[in-house]
């Protein structure tokens, strides 16, 4: 088997990460946000997690309409201010309003005088609540006046403006701005592996937005059984190396969302992997009735929710059939797989008018492309 996703108050606001640049959440590349944007709930309950993802506990919950304190975007996940504390909700229950301006992912907070005191209110008539020293990085999440609301040992505190020192950073570069192959493609999978003999990998996707590149989301994956292949062959537990176009996504379900053209399986779906038969590498109907000897069934636990690699498109016989992204934690038989809850997330973000590509290869070959 070729086995292989609220508070109250407030717009979003700026924010940074203690350290210069910006934070990280389960690896994913998060995004701070300007002021000139609203977020409000479109479900009629949303839950507030305490982490980006279904599989982080509940804290809580927000209404339809409710207005969010966002301060940052991670994947399809907002992190926000939820009655003094961070939650997170997920992004495709929230409408956002306004511009968003990308900008604490590029400045950093750092104190100027020798003790600043933090304050419970933006004014020095409001108590202390504590202190930072010079040379201190701040999370900053918003600027009001002359006083930045900073997060301060998991609580809100305020400090002037004036003792702080805010300092635009460079952008990090990310891999796939030093690709040269990728053309008219606007959004990236990119499957990475440390060698070609580990089945462990790395998934990460990228979007161009106004020209410039952006990280969506990077989670844990797995390769075939033995790994990526330097010449893929039928059975051979090795998953294909190389760059490809995106196919059509398929599940046992309904469409989870994808803008890809859908197609859902049936109990008398098989994906052909006969490599004497002329329907080799494509996707059928049982009863054989003789066109075929061997074929894969679809309807799996594993196909729960996917897409197609459209590898070995010109379907030569014993070169490797039925290469899909899909559901999966082990290893594969020449696939690449991830979690239920990372194939749905992938899946929504797709946009075929972006031309999406998946490039798979070992780290040490990612200068051929």
């Amino acid at each position: 088997m070729k086995k292989l996703m609220v508070g109250m108050a407030l717009t979003a606001t700026l924010a940074t990460a203690v350290t210069p640049g910006f934070g990280s959440i389960g690896g994913n590349q998060e995004k701070a946000y300007a002021e000139t944007v609203t977020y409000k709930v479109t479900a009629s309950k949303l839950n507030v997690r305490s982490g980006a993802g279904t599989t982080y506990r509940v804290i809580g919950s927000v209404v339809k309409d409710q207005t969010l304190s966002v301060v940052s975007k991670s994947g399809s996940w907002y992190k926000i201010n939820y009655n003094g504390r961070t939650g997170y909700v997920s992004s495709d229950y929230v409408q956002a309003s306004g511009t968003a301006t990308p900008s604490a992912e590029s400045t950093t907070y750092t104190v100027t005088a020798s003790t600043l005191n933090v304050r419970s209110g933006a004014g020095t008539n409001y108590a202390s609540i504590g202190s930072v020293t010079k040379g201190q990085k701040l999370s900053v999440v918003s600027k009001s006046g002359s006083w930045y609301k900073i997060n301060y040992n998991g609580r809100t505190g305020y400090v002037s403006s004036d003792y702080v020192q805010a300092s635009a950073i460079a952008s990090p570069k990310l891999v796939v701005d030093s690709f040269k192959t990728l053309g008219n493609a606007q959004q990236v999978i990119l499957v990475t592996a440390d060698n070609y003999d580990t089945k462990s990998a790395k998934i990460q996707t990228f979007e161009k937005v106004d020209g410039k590149w952006k990280q969506v989301l990077t989670a844990n994956g797995v390769l075939g059984q033995k790994g990526f292949a330097l010449s893929k062959k039928e059975g051979d537990m090795e998953s294909p190396t190389g760059k490809y176009t995106i196919g059509t996504a398929f599940g046992r379900y309904a469409n989870p969302g994808t803008k890809l053209s859908y197609r859902k399986i049936t109990a008398n779906d098989v994906w052909v992997d006969d490599s004497k038969s002329s329907l080799y590498n494509t996707w059928q109907q049982k009863p054989a009735n003789g066109r075929w000897t061997s074929a894969e069934n679809m309807d799996i636990p594993a196909y729960d929710y996917g897409f197609v690699i459209n590898y070995n498109e010109s379907r030569t016989p014993g070169k490797g059939s039925a290469i899909f992204f899909h559901v999966g934690t082990n290893y594969t038989a020449g696939c690449t797989a991830t979690s239920k809850e990372q194939v749905v997330s992938i899946l929504k973000w797709l946009n075929p008018e972006k031309n999406p590509v998946i490039i798979q290869s070992p780290v040490s070959e990612l200068d051929k492309y």
